[in-house]
């Protein structure tokens, strides 16, 4: 089973997340991860955010539609930082 962390790392080696990928990575954090894989996830949207690494829409977006595709895309981007901020600060800690 692959892990966050193994799609994390080649979207960062290779520069580009699919929407594949990010797909499959929601459906992990739905059912089965570790605090790696959160921290991956967080850097991975780190990289994405700046630009080092590319996300494939997931609805193409052409040169025609407005301004407000991307600001509802720049908001999911949020909102699915702010989700991966609250796994990783409601995950138990083992000491």
């Amino acid at each position: 089973m692959i892990l966050i962390k193994e799609i994390v790392q080649q979207a960062l080696a290779t520069g580009y997340l699919s929407a594949t990928a990010r797909q499959q990575m929601r459906s992990l954090l739905q059912t089965n991860y570790d605090s790696e894989d959160i921290d991956a996830f967080i850097i991975l949207e780190r990289a994405v955010a700046a630009g080092d690494v590319k996300s494939e829409a997931e609805t193409p977006v052409t040169k025609t539609q407005d301004t407000s595709s991307n600001i509802k895309l720049a908001y999911q981007l949020a909102a699915e930082l702010a989700y991966a901020a609250a796994l990783g600060l409601t995950m138990q800690h083992n000491t």
